[in-house]
Parts: structure tokens; C-alpha cells; sequence
């Protein structure tokens, strides 16, 4: 799965990166994911994070990545 923050939606409540540190950041006064975790898979603390995001910005898909190109 893959996680994303819509900065459109988010206001910078820091719910993310208090409940998931380890994905999520808090940068410019927005939530961001934090480079090399956009492939979350199902840790349940991302889980939390989506659930418990105040203006619901962050989604996951589990659209495969494109294949690589040569």
C-alpha cells in the first residue's frame, strides 16, 4: 500500500507524525510522508494515523507501483 498526504486538506494538526514518527513528518507547518515510506503495507500505526487525522488528508492505495523502465 501506498500512503499519501493531500496538502490541500491538511492544516498542520501533526496527528500523523505523533501517532506514526516513523512515516510521517511535520514540515512547513503541513504532514508529510517522510522519504523512502510511501510503502506503508499495513503498520498499524499508519492505520491510526488516517483514522484519527482531523481533516482526513492522509490516504493509501493499493495500487501496485508502475513497472520500472529500462
Amino acid at each position: 500500500m501506498k500512503v499519501f498526504v493531500d496538502r490541500d486538506l491538511c492544516y498542520g494538526s501533526a496527528e500523523c507524525a505523533h501517532r506514526a514518527p516513523a512515516v510521517f513528518d511535520f514540515v512547513d507547518g503541513f504532514g508529510v510522508v517522510r522519504p523512502g515510506h510511501e510503502e506503508t503495507g499495513e503498520d498499524p500505526s499508519v492505520l491510526e494515523a488516517i483514522e484519527k487525522c482531523p481533516s482526513q488528508a492522509i490516504s493509501i492505495t493499493n495500487t501496485p507501483p508502475p513497472p520500472d523502465q529500462p
